[in-house]
């Protein structure tokens, strides 16, 4: 048997048995515990931490379910398979978050898990769950923002050990990244489709209030609409945002887009016909909405099968994910 010693805290928050099982995958996943190590018995857990019966069986239970660990009849415990532990922190959970994540999971080694986070856009949060998370996992994938003390943070966890995903702000460069890019992909996802955008009498960029959206879209669609001779204008104000006939709308967010189709129909506003949108960021629902909603879109599938790659193996990773643009009837 190893020198594993486990230790349960009776004054925290997380259950006992939840505490058993993270300590056995922490150990293993740190190599206090190897593959074949006869893990201490239900009655010695019983009582070196004071346990009930019930919650050790559980803890194990939990373990052998993970395959994490195989029992043998009239021996006992063992670690079946070395853990990998991986650090995941996103910003927000939505829909094409969902898409990444789902991906991030499905291309993972089975002997991979994973702790998810979110930090909200809070630098507060941001520094404090990547403090309590430092030392104790494999690898660490974050996704960034925009705040001056980001880097600092970040700057803790060994550059071999860190993938930054999404956004390439505050990346060193010899960070491993893989991203997308939020300004001259744009101009040129919108360069293809010239003609469709001049039907419109005037191409409006809605950037709310509440985004966390790279501001770096406005310049490029400046741009994008000064080379091109097309009428535009950029609203920052949420209440000036009003949908009108013959207008074409760019929208960062899910919620300007409900305020968008609201706003068509209380008007009795065609999508695609009377009024245009083109929204950032798909999802499986845009596909259906409105008979489908135009978008501008990096692969989120692709994005977090390449992270699975980067825990799965050793090389030094640094790619952009293309954006491209995905018609539907919405234009």
């Amino acid at each position: 048997m190893s020198d594993f010693k486990l230790t349960v805290d009776n004054n925290s928050n997380i259950l006992k048995f939840q505490q058993v099982v993270d300590s056995i995958i922490h150990s293993i996943s740190h190599d206090q515990l190897m593959p074949g190590d006869m893990l201490p018995s239900v009655n010695q857990i019983m009582s070196e931490c004071q346990l009930s019966r019930d919650t050790v069986f559980k803890a194990y239970a939990e373990l052998k379910r993970r395959g994490v660990v195989e029992s043998v009849p009239n021996r006992g415990y063992f670690v079946a398979q070395k853990i990998t532990k991986v650090f995941l922190f996103l910003d927000t959970f939505k829909a094409y978050k969902e898409v990444l994540y789902g991906s991030f999971l499905k291309n993972l080694p089975k002997n991979v898990m994973v702790d998810l986070h979110f930090h909200h856009y809070n630098i507060d949060v941001f520094g404090k769950i990547i403090s309590e998370g430092l030392g104790r996992y494999s690898k660490y994938i974050i996704m960034n923002f925009d705040h001056p003390k980001v880097s600092e943070i970040i700057g803790k966890i060994p550059e071999e050990k860190l993938l930054i995903i999404d956004w390439m702000i505050h990346s060193k460069p010899e960070y491993y990244v893989v991203y997308q890019d939020f300004g001259a992909s744009v101009y040129n996802c919108l360069s293809g489709q010239l003609d469709r955008i001049k039907k419109y009498k005037e191409f409006i960029l809605f950037y709310p209030s509440f985004t966390y959206h790279p501001i770096e879209i406005s310049e490029y669609f400046t741009r994008f609409c000064t080379d091109n001779k097309i009428k535009h204008s950029i609203i920052f104000n949420d209440d000036e945002f009003d949908v009108r006939k013959g207008k074409l709308y760019l929208l960062v967010s899910d919620r300007t887009l409900a305020m968008f189709l609201d706003q068509c129909f209380d008007k009795g506003l065609e999508p695609g016909v009377e009024a245009g949108v083109i929204s950032y960021n798909d999802t499986p629902m845009k596909k259906y909405v409105k008979n489908g909603i135009t978008v501008i879109s990096t692969d989120f599938e692709i994005m977090g099968k390449t992270a699975a790659g980067f825990v799965a193996g050793d090389q030094p990773i640094r790619v952009q994910i293309p954006t491209t643009i995905k018609i539907r009837s919405s234009l």
